[in-house]
């Protein structure tokens, strides 16, 4: 099985800055993407960022675009997500998912492991 934890969520005025990590253990694959995704109640989860394998691939929700950029770090087996420019609108329970098959996509259903999430809360 593998684990998925999510850190570095917290409260944050607008235009500020944050960065979330997400940190897999467990089962390994030999390659993966990494996605984050957003939820507030009520809604569905909201697709954020992915990134490929060797990072060479990378896809992001128009609403982040040049605000938020995702790396990883596949020596920590990490995923990072850096939050700049934040709005009271990016508030929201952020999830980092794994996809074995490489994939960069936006679905939520196309990702098979997901963390517990992290809050961000950004304040006007």
């Amino acid at each position: 099985q593998v684990q998925l934890v999510e850190s570095g969520g917290g409260l944050v005025q607008a235009g500020g800055s944050l960065r979330l990590s997400c940190a897999a253990s467990g089962r390994t694959f030999s390659v993966y993407a990494m996605g984050w995704f957003r939820q507030t109640p009520g809604k569905e989860r909201e697709f954020v960022a992915a990134i490929s394998w060797t990072g060479s691939s990378t896809n992001y929700a128009d609403s982040v675009k040049g605000r938020f950029t995702i790396s990883r770090d596949n020596a920590k087996n990490t995923v990072y997500l850096q939050m700049n420019s934040l709005k009271p609108e990016d508030t929201a329970v952020y999830y980092c998912a794994l996809d074995p098959r490489n994939y960069v996509r936006a679905r939520a259903t196309a990702y098979d492991y997901w963390g517990q999430g992290t809050q961000v809360t950004v304040s006007s």
